[in-house]
């Protein structure tokens, strides 16, 4: 019961929060019945381009570079959301040059709410809060090469 309750409260701050956000009068903004659906993650990106399949041709976007990186965040109508992405790690080898190894999966599930510019994600560490804008959810993480600098997902 206490954890039912810790959640029935959990939920209500995060509704509050974002209900009492300012409201930047965007015309742009999501509503929650526009966000219902499937996401796809379409980018991880990096600050400087890489060449992690040695086809001679870089990028930023790690997607274009190994098939292995996928991810999709699934948000229901009843505020609900699931969320799956292959779980990877990127290392420097030498000479500039990287390495990904996926192994398995990251998995949440939880509750997702949002006020017309970000969705915020409550039972997922990894999500959090992501921005939206044109179409996109946008998580910034910002890290240094060889980090991530940001992860890019569309509505399907």
């Amino acid at each position: 019961m206490k954890n039912f309750e810790t959640s029935i409260l959990s939920l209500f701050i995060m509704f509050s929060m974002i209900s009492c956000s300012d409201d930047n009068g965007d015309e742009g903004g999501f509503s929650s019945a526009g966000l219902v659906g499937t996401w796809e993650l379409v980018a991880v990106n990096v600050s400087s381009p890489v060449d992690l399949n040695g086809d001679g041709s870089s990028s930023n976007n790690l997607l274009d570079e190994e098939i292995c990186i996928i991810g999709t965040i699934t948000l229901r109508d009843d505020s609900s959301y699931q969320f799956e992405e292959a779980n990877f790690s990127l290392t420097p080898i030498t000479n500039n040059r990287y390495a990904v190894q996926c192994n398995g999966s990251n998995l949440a599930t939880g509750v997702w709410a949002s006020n017309g510019s970000e969705v915020v994600f409550q039972g997922s560490t990894v999500l959090g809060t992501l921005q939206l804008n044109n179409k996109r959810m946008i998580k910034t993480v910002g890290e240094e090469l060889p980090g991530i600098s940001s992860y890019i997902y569309e509505h399907k």
